[in-house]
């Protein structure tokens, strides 16, 4: 397949891309202490921390989820023609049919790259599931906020979870807790295969995302899937 182009990955969908991530490594690293305080004295600025994050990553979801319908880039490989980003999200015929093709590939089980569109069957479903799970993870955590916690909308959530498990307590946020904790596990391992994709067949993808920068010969087949 082709190189990544700039004309694939609008400089604001870059910037959207490295909000998420660093974002996403520190609540990781917060979250960890809160749940593990390895040393003392740190509780307040890692909870302040935590939550001042967890705003900032939902809403860099919203906003890359609204821009889809309005910032326009190359949806098909090899191509600088831009359409509507949401075209990306939407079942393409560039790459109907090729998600167990793809998934051969992934498995180093089929050497040449399936002809797809800018983002391949399985990258698709990937990046939605991101989507759901910060939006999943950022209302469990609003639900375990003091602030907001006792909003309708949170306390709703609160006690169907705590009446559905019933343990630690009448009213306790302790089956919140177990929950948000789990869905950070799973967005951790989902990342982790994010990575790995983006570096299974080299950097070029990574060239495009740290420097923004086509290779001298973009456009040429490569086998690295496109990534942002």
């Amino acid at each position: 397949m082709h190189k990544p182009l700039k004309e694939m990955h609008p400089p604001v969908f870059i910037v959207t891309h490295w909000i998420n991530a660093v974002s996403m490594l520190i609540l990781i690293m917060s979250g960890l202490y809160i749940h593990f305080p390895a040393f003392s004295g740190f509780m307040g600025a890692a909870r302040g921390v935590h939550v001042f994050f967890g705003i900032v990553i939902f809403l860099n979801c919203l906003v890359r989820i609204v821009l889809a319908f309005f910032v326009k880039d190359a949806t098909t490989m090899g191509t600088r023609e831009k359409e509507l980003d949401i075209r990306n999200w939407l079942p393409q015929k560039e790459n109907r049919h090729q998600f167990f093709p793809m998934l051969r590939w992934y498995l180093f089980m089929k050497k040449d790259y399936p002809i797809s569109a800018k983002y391949a069957t399985m990258q698709k479903l990937a990046y939605i599931m991101i989507a759901v799970m910060i939006i999943a993870i950022s209302y469990t955590g609003f639900c375990l906020w003091g602030v907001t916690n006792q909003l309708a909308i949170f306390a709703v959530g609160n006690n169907l979870v705590s009446g559905l498990f019933g343990f630690g307590g009448g009213g306790s946020l302790m089956p919140m807790r177990v929950i948000h904790y789990c869905l950070m596990w799973v967005l951790i391992i989902i990342s982790l295969i994010h990575i790995y994709i983006a570096t299974m067949h080299g950097f070029v993808a990574w060239r495009m995302i740290f420097l923004y920068k086509e290779d001298p010969d973009a456009g040429e087949h490569v086998d690295a899937p496109a990534q942002a």
